[in-house]
């Protein structure tokens, strides 16, 4: 095991980009220039190492500042030191760099929302290489899982959590034009009930508050309980049963006709759908990269 570090001898550490800067420079106008701060601000900076380490570290020659020879000496060690972080913290970024961006998601949305997107953003992304999970036991974004989350959130999350609302939690009913036949000509939210009804485990009350906003006792008859959106919709596909959509998941299927709302009825839940990750992940590049694109790029599937 590696001996104890005894931290109460290291010199400033923040003081030591202003002298390193300072003596390759020779001028500490300079330096402060390129380290983007004031020149009273690398003054104090060396003033706080010379205090430290009991010797004057630059001298003055005529207008230039050059480094005594305590100043040469210390710079060697200095700059090693720094060379050597850099590295290390060049490598790990390398590394994190190669490992897959993390996408926490569920089926429904990958499937019907984050897929169709995904090759306009890998060709306008290339080196942003994906891992898509999907196997989230809750509906609460999961760090361990994934490094962003196309998620949905009944309340915003807490000030630990970068957040991007997306689009609302709306509930409307599809179905197939088959089925769609089998109700009167101008259909009334009632007449839903007399065909089967899709439900999905993890949204049970969806039925129930989508009546009861129309001012319909529901009282349930034929239904089928499933356990994802993706299932559902397939049902209402293949004529099956009606389901409710609780996002832009049916856009493609209602546009080209294969699915039809029987009823223009929709309720607008609580929450929203949107993009997740936690705040010191925030200006991860990757990760700002992923959020800012797909944000910017919500609307339509083929969109650059």
């Amino acid at each position: 095991m590696s001996a104890k570090i005894d931290l109460r001898k290291l010199p400033p550490l923040n003081a030591l980009k202003g002298f390193e800067a300072t003596t390759r420079r020779q001028s500490v106008r300079e330096a402060a220039d390129e380290l983007c701060v004031t020149h009273p601000a690398v003054s104090h900076q060396i003033q706080l190492l010379e205090n430290d380490l009991g010797v004057a570290l630059f001298s003055r020659e005529g207008r230039s500042i050059v480094p005594t020879t305590e100043g040469k000496l210390f710079y060697t060690y200095v700059r090693k030191a720094l060379d050597m972080l850099i590295e290390g913290s060049e490598r790990l970024r390398r590394s994190q760099a190669e490992r897959p961006l993390r996408v926490q998601t569920y089926v429904t949305a990958s499937i019907r929302w984050l897929t169709p997107r995904l090759p306009a953003f890998m060709a306008a992304h290339p080196d942003v290489r994906l891992l898509l999970s999907t196997c989230a036991p809750e509906w609460d974004f999961d760090e361990s899982l994934g490094d962003v989350g196309l998620v949905y959130c009944e309340a915003p999350p807490g000030p630990e959590y970068y957040w991007v609302p997306l689009f609302d939690y709306s509930v409307f009913p599809v179905c197939s034009p088959a089925l769609r036949a089998r109700l009167p000509e101008n259909p009334e939210p009632r007449d839903l009930q007399g065909l089967p009804l899709v439900v999905i485990y993890s949204e049970t009350r969806n039925w129930d508050i989508w009546f009861e906003s129309a001012g319909v006792s529901f009282v349930p008859d034929s239904q089928v309980v499933v356990d994802t959106l993706a299932i559902a919709l397939q049902m209402a596909l293949d004529g099956t049963g009606i389901a409710l959509v609780n996002g832009p998941f049916a856009e493609q299927e209602l546009k080209d006709g294969r699915l039809v709302r029987p009823v223009a009825h929709q309720v607008r839940c609580p929450g929203s759908w949107g993009l997740i990750c936690r705040q010191d992940m925030r200006d991860n590049d990757r990760v700002r990269v992923f959020m800012d694109w797909f944000a910017s790029n919500a609307a339509a599937p083929g969109a650059t």
